[in-house]
């Protein structure tokens, strides 16, 4: 539909030419969000202090270290071993390469985890939200629950 080219019609057509120029140029001209970064990698240094500081580290307890180093200590002491050492009739010494683990790694995909006996979870209750305890050999880990990463371990439990 063609209206007529009356001065009118021109007026509202160059208005809201006008109108859709300037609203564009105000989105152009808005400035970024303190957090966003300068394009270049770098970002807003008070985000990152407040990344810093809100860094939460997940670990063992000392209460948690103590009820598993009481569990595993009487059970060596009562000559039992974890279920994966018991049927290699080593004294509990776990194979050559028992170790393959790494403290901020992954767990790789041959190493062969448990999870713990009921008695210790129960004394040494429920893992942080993500994250869930193994046991490796004669180590206790503290692992992520998607990467299995190990957070934290206590080590050698079953030694003499």
């Amino acid at each position: 539909m063609n209206l007529p080219q009356t001065p009118a019609v021109r007026r509202i057509r160059l208005l809201s030419c006008l109108l859709a120029v300037a609203c564009a140029s105000t989105a152009a001209l808005a400035g970024k969000p303190e957090w966003a970064g300068d394009g270049n990698g770098n970002k807003n240094k008070h985000r990152d202090a407040d990344a810093v500081q809100s860094r939460v580290e997940v670990r063992f307890a000392d209460p948690q270290r103590a009820a598993i180093s009481d569990y595993y200590g009487r059970q060596r002491a009562a000559g039992k071993c974890p279920p994966g050492l018991a049927k290699k009739h080593n004294g509990c010494l776990p194979p050559g390469q028992a170790r393959k683990w790494q403290m901020g790694q992954p767990l790789p995909r041959d190493v062969v985890f448990y999870p713990l006996p009921r008695e210790v979870r129960v004394r040494i209750g429920v893992p942080p939200a993500g994250y869930r305890y193994v046991r490796v050999a004669n180590d206790v880990l503290l692992v992520t629950v998607g990467t299995l990463m190990v957070v934290d371990a206590i080590e050698d439990l079953m030694a003499p």
